[in-house]
């Protein structure tokens, strides 16, 4: 189909564009057919991943470099999925910048957390530890008291013994006590 209508090399798109794989059949003509010889030379690359570069590195040095890209890429994904970092529906400069910076922070309190857990031989993954985390909330009852909303999990028995200044596996807490943990936490 693609071929009746239309030249391909008048409107191929980039260098992996599938119209790579037709050619002109004859110099005179225009008439195209695939190009088998090109179809079977990438077949050899199918399932491979290859980085170009022009550095003069060795190739661990690249695959350091290339996986700490992995990692920044991780780090924008979660921003955008589970800190709504996008879209923004800010017009001034400086709500814009303040939604950013909350939602880097919060990224950075998150990837703490997780550095945290793993030294100690614990994984979570992000999604785990980010659900947890939405999820705890406390209800006020007539200012007597707080009851937890959530229920205990291994992410919250595991950061209980990592803080044990930080009691997260109670179900009910005193206003009083919890002012006093977070001076505590946060002096």
């Amino acid at each position: 189909m693609m071929l009746r209508k239309s030249d391909p090399d008048e409107i191929k798109k980039g260098p992996n564009d599938v119209r790579r794989f037709i050619r002109k059949q004859n110099k005179t003509k225009d008439t195209y057919v695939l190009d088998e010889d090109r179809i079977r030379e990438e077949e050899k690359y199918d399932g491979y991943y290859a980085i170009a570069t022009n550095l003069n590195w060795s190739v661990k040095e690249i695959m350091k470099v290339q996986s700490k890209r992995n990692d920044i890429e991780n780090c924008f994904r979660v921003m955008k999925t589970d800190f709504d970092a996008r879209p923004v529906y800010h017009r001034l400069e400086p709500r814009i910048k303040a939604h950013f910076l909350i939602c880097y922070t919060a990224l950075l309190i998150e990837r703490l957390m997780e550095a945290t857990l793993d030294k100690q031989g614990v994984h979570f993954t992000a999604r785990q530890i980010i659900e947890t985390l939405q999820a705890m909330n406390l209800a006020g009852q007539e200012g007597v008291y707080l009851q937890a909303l959530y229920e205990s999990s291994d992410l919250v028995d595991t950061l209980c013994k990592l803080y044990p200044d930080l009691p997260l596996d109670h179900q009910y807490y005193q206003p009083k006590a919890l002012n006093k943990i977070i001076k505590k936490i946060s002096s």
